[in-house]
């Protein structure tokens, strides 16, 4: 009666169902359509739904209004990205809280290399806004796209600085792309689309809310391979970035600032307590990063002789050799492993010499 998109949009608007529940409704089933074609009583068979839950999927009007919403993105060129979709960001797929649908508008792949967050106060210094403008000047020509949030202060001077100097960034919203946070921000949004992009996990018509920022923060520091706080106070939502950022095993950079200025605070304690490298210019952070060009990358030894190896530690080899240096998390998620599994064979693999780990839990063959 309806395609897949529409169930599984219909499957992500069910009232607290949460991801978790979501992903293991689809693991069961195999496919949004099947969800929801199955009887509550099947459905409570699967670990951890309940009857609640079983009968919440089967309420009327979530089929229609999901069709509604497939129908306006469509309308609007956006497309609808579910977890389990080839153009899902990658990184995000091992975010244990990872949003199940995307709402994306724009020219980026979101699976491509190197995607750096920059976030800070809303009452962004003097200070804040130039490091800023360094810092995105100085990447020019390194490939990589910049994330924020598109709120005021640090947020908006990372977009308008990538925008004027041709360097693709996107925004992620904590609402709808028909309500934009704050208003006077909505005259950047064609520019994004056409330099970059725009992203979030609610429809077009949803409102922003209060909860629905520190959620926002979970994506960027969720789709990026690092977070850099500019400024930020003892409090804020740069900082609940970083937290998350370092909970998906993210490297976080901190800009080092007055002692006797309050948006200073948040980064020198993530500093100072050693849940942020000190960031110094965007040289220094590429090498933490080993973010080099293409024509330095170390190129896989192909006459390794892998025949002492067990299958597990050939399938990763093989890999690297394939792809060459990986993040610990893109590794698991390609290979479909568990990390501390992955992390334990690719120790051993260290220790005969033939993989190298890198900063930011990145790994490569040895030469």
């Amino acid at each position: 009666m309806y395609p897949e998109k529409v169930y599984q949009i219909a499957l992500s608007r069910i009232p607290q169902i949460g991801v978790v529940n979501a992903r293991r409704l689809i693991a069961y089933t195999k496919s949004a359509e099947a969800i929801f074609k199955s009887s509550s009583s099947d459905l409570q068979r699967i670990p951890h739904i309940g009857p609640v839950l079983a009968h919440s999927v089967a309420q009327q009007g979530l089929l229609a209004d999901a069709e509604k919403i497939l129908h306006a993105c469509e309308k609007a060129k956006i497309q609808t990205l579910f977890y389990t979709d080839t153009h899902f960001p990658d990184r995000m797929k091992q975010m244990y809280d990872a949003p199940i649908m995307l709402y994306y508008a724009g020219n980026v792949d979101l699976n491509q290399e190197r995607f750096l967050a920059v976030v800070g106060t809303r009452k962004a210094t003097d200070y804040g806004r130039r490091i800023t403008h360094s810092l995105v000047e100085q990447s020019q020509g390194s490939q990589t796209t910049f994330v924020s949030g598109l709120a005021y202060g640090i947020d908006i001077e990372v977009h308008k600085h990538c925008l004027q100097l041709g360097i693709p960034n996107i925004a992620v919203l904590a609402g709808g792309f028909e309500h934009i946070y704050p208003a006077k921000h909505r005259k950047y949004l064609q520019e994004l689309v056409s330099n970059g992009g725009i992203l979030s996990e609610h429809p077009l018509h949803q409102k922003p809310d209060p909860r629905f920022f520190p959620l926002r923060n979970r994506i960027i520091a969720g789709m990026t391979d690092a977070t850099v706080v500019v400024e930020a106070a003892e409090k804020g939502g740069a900082l609940i970035t970083a937290d998350y950022a370092n909970n998906y095993h993210r490297e976080v950079f901190a800009i080092p600032g007055n002692l006797d200025k309050v948006f200073s605070e948040g980064c020198n304690r993530l500093i100072q307590k050693n849940k942020a490298v000190i960031y110094t210019d965007f040289q220094a952070l590429c090498q933490q990063m080993n973010w080099v060009h293409a024509d330095q990358q170390v190129k896989s030894n192909k006459n390794l002789q892998w025949s002492r190896l067990t299958e597990e530690e050939s399938e990763i080899m093989a890999f690297l050799a394939r792809n060459g240096e990986t993040k610990l998390d893109a590794l698991a998620w390609k290979l479909q492993k568990k990390v501390t599994d992955l992390a334990v064979t690719l120790l051993n693999l260290e220790f005969q010499g033939l993989v190298k780990s890198l900063p930011g839990y990145v790994y490569r063959l040895k030469n």
